[in-house]
């Protein structure tokens, strides 16, 4: 079946949303739509799968703990965080689409 990402997009102003896509045992590809959300303060992700993000549209920072500077993702943009890399997203643009990979 044929899907576009960029259809069937959450209403601007809405909650933060994570589709999985695809997967198996060692491996999870979601959508995630963003409205300028960012982690809580204090909060800090620490995941036990390494993780493949691109940014397919808008912008986003993402800070690592063991860094001071903000990495800024812009479309078509992509990183790898480790497992175990605590991170943060500091700011989304007004709309941000990223499609993640979760991998072992």
């Amino acid at each position: 079946m044929v899907r576009n990402l960029f259809a069937d997009l959450p209403a601007p102003g809405t909650e933060e949303t994570f589709e999985q896509l695809a997967g198996g045992a060692a491996v999870r590809i979601e959508r995630i739509v963003s409205f300028g959300q960012r982690s809580a303060e204090g909060f800090w992700y620490d995941q036990a799968d390494d993780e493949w993000v691109v940014v397919l549209e808008g912008s986003a920072g993402l800070r690592f703990e063991d860094a001071s500077d903000v990495i800024v993702l812009r479309r078509g943009d992509s990183l790898v965080i480790p497992a175990h890399a605590r991170h943060r997203v500091e700011w989304t643009e007004d709309r941000t689409i990223w499609l993640a990979v979760h991998y072992r």
